[in-house]
């Protein structure tokens, strides 16, 4: 079971496009920012902010409803990764379904799943199938999870192209509140933190004979995709013991049928010991796939933690780097939720 790699787009503190966010990841350039919101120490949070003037105007409709909101923020972010991607698209393909990624954690008002996807078709125009399409508030594994249905799609003939994405702004002031009283935000007193951000990611994945058909190079391919579930959670009370992530990486490499060690890992690592602990569990039971020299690839360190956008934003600079090979195959791309959810896909060169 594999699909092609066909188009990939996104939009975060590094970049207002893929390859201006692979362009600062590959020269490890930092675009994290204190703004004025300030921390119960009086300090100034210092975030991944996307700018303004690189962001599409809000739909006047929407704008009446939520601005300002963290929710309309997310709907700009969407529409400018969208159209990262969907210019790839023959216009004599019809609109296809959308598996999208939303935020595990919620304000005080949340954002609901079935609502977010009929303003963001309203935001961007009929350029996804939104009665097929599906939005999962699961967090930074949600994306990479998707993949795995995507490719179910694919395989059963359900649709030719999925689209797959995520997007998240964690830079609000009741979330930052919120990870600041649990002592998870870096800064000049807490060292094992992570730096919030912001930002959107979206992937083109299709048949790839239909899409030699219709002319449409593929930047990548995705072999296998597989999921996991950790009890020991960070929020939960049970012990952690490893076994979400480690389940999703071997299920992902038994099902890949590899041509080769893993060279690369494209990670969700934010700067929280937690996570490193986590991979050292699943690269200890599965260390026969890795390659000796395998490298790691954790770009939070350059444009912060995207929430529900970090594990689609992972893949879209795994494909870039494959495709243009400065990145080896074949990479392990792997994402971890707060909660219980971890995902993990294995990306190789075109065929």
């Amino acid at each position: 079971m594999s699909c092609a790699v066909l188009a990939a787009g996104c939009i975060t503190p590094g970049g207002l496009t893929l390859a201006e966010t692979a362009a600062s990841a590959r020269a490890r350039v930092a675009r994290l920012q204190a703004i004025e919101w300030l921390d119960r120490r009086f300090e100034p949070f210092v975030v991944g902010r996307v700018p303004n003037d690189g962001l599409p105007e809000l739909n006047p409709a929407l704008d009446a409803q939520l601005r300002p909101s963290r929710e309309s923020r997310m709907l700009q972010l969407a529409h400018a990764a969208l159209a990262d991607v969907l210019g790839e698209l023959p216009p004599q393909v019809e609109p296809p379904p959308l598996l999208l990624a939303l935020p595990e954690h919620h304000t005080a008002i949340a954002i609901e799943p079935a609502r977010f996807l009929q303003r963001l078709a309203l935001q961007t125009g009929p350029c996804f199938d939104l009665g097929s399409s599906i939005a999962a508030p699961r967090g930074r594994a949600a994306g990479l999870m998707a993949f795995k249905q995507a490719l179910q799609r694919i395989e059963a003939g359900q649709s030719r192209f999925v689209l797959v994405g995520g997007v998240d702004s964690l830079v609000d002031l009741h979330l930052l509140g919120t990870f600041d009283r649990e002592d998870r935000i870096r800064g000049e007193t807490i060292s094992d933190g992570f730096s919030p951000s912001e930002g959107a990611a979206f992937v083109l994945l299709g048949d790839a004979e239909m899409a030699r058909t219709y002319g449409m190079p593929p930047l990548a391919t995705v072999i296998s995709a597989a999921i996991g579930q950790e009890p020991g959670h960070l929020y939960a009370d049970e012990p952690y013991l490893g076994n979400g992530l480690a389940s999703a990486v071997t299920g992902a490499i038994e099902s890949g049928q590899l041509p080769t060690q893993i060279s690369s890992v494209f990670c969700s690592f934010n700067g929280e010991r937690y996570w490193a602990r986590e991979f050292g569990v699943a690269r200890i039971r599965n260390s026969a796939a890795f390659a000796d020299d395998a490298a790691m690839e954790h770009p939070a360190e350059c444009f912060g933690d995207l929430g529900a956008a970090h594990g689609v934003a992972l893949a879209a600079l795994a494909a870039h780097g494959i495709s243009r090979g400065y990145r080896r195959a074949p990479a392990l791309v792997y994402a971890s939720s707060d909660y219980a959810d971890r995902a993990a896909a294995i990306l190789d060169r075109a065929a």
